[in-house]
């Protein structure tokens, strides 16, 4: 996997968790960096456990499901896609309001399940899963950040659009890893 395909499927995993941190930083009142610091280490730290989770779950199967594991690839990360532009649709998305490390926590987890998914895919791929944890922990901490930071300057103006970018770079990444297994 190269270097621009790996940042590139970083990018659409953390658009989750960027609009949540945009919606977190709606409910400050004044910037508070710490807090924002504390969200991008949840964020980025939740997206880069699950892939690993699901390598190594993934890696357990990989015997089995070897010769259809494009089109399993294909399959998930493209439902992921899918359902975040989905997602980016629906009217009234509640705004996280509590700053409890419960909350945090959950919110961390429930915008990192699609990065489980993803790691299943990397043990297809026999992808560097140090190097691809790395990456995706690293840019999903500096989008989270930085979500915060716009959500409390901008508000949520940009969070759909953010969750459809993400669903349509996935998209693209599943349909490419396809094509190529089917050498088209």
């Amino acid at each position: 996997m190269s270097e621009i395909e790996l940042f590139a499927i970083a990018f659409g995993l953390s658009m989750d968790a960027f609009a949540a941190a945009v919606c977190k930083g709606l409910c400050l009142r004044k910037m508070q960096y710490g807090y924002a610091l504390a969200i991008g280490l949840f964020f980025g730290g939740f997206q880069a456990l699950m892939p690993f989770i699901g390598y190594t779950l993934g890696a357990q199967f990989k015997d089995l499901l070897t010769p259809v594991d494009h089109w399993i690839i294909f399959a998930l990360i493209c439902m992921i896609g899918i359902n975040m532009i989905l997602e980016s649709q629906k009217e009234g998305k509640e705004i996280y309001e509590k700053f409890s490390l419960k909350n945090i926590t959950a919110l961390s987890l429930a915008t990192s399940i699609d990065a489980f998914a993803v790691g299943i895919t990397f043990s297809f791929l026999q992808a560097d899963i140090l190097r691809s944890i790395a990456v995706i922990g690293l840019v999903t901490f500096v989008l989270s950040f930085f979500g915060v930071v716009i959500g409390n300057m901008f508000g949520v103006r940009f969070k759909a659009k953010a969750e459809i970018a993400g669903g349509i770079i996935l998209i693209i990444i599943g349909t490419k890893i396809l094509l190529e297994h089917l050498g088209v």
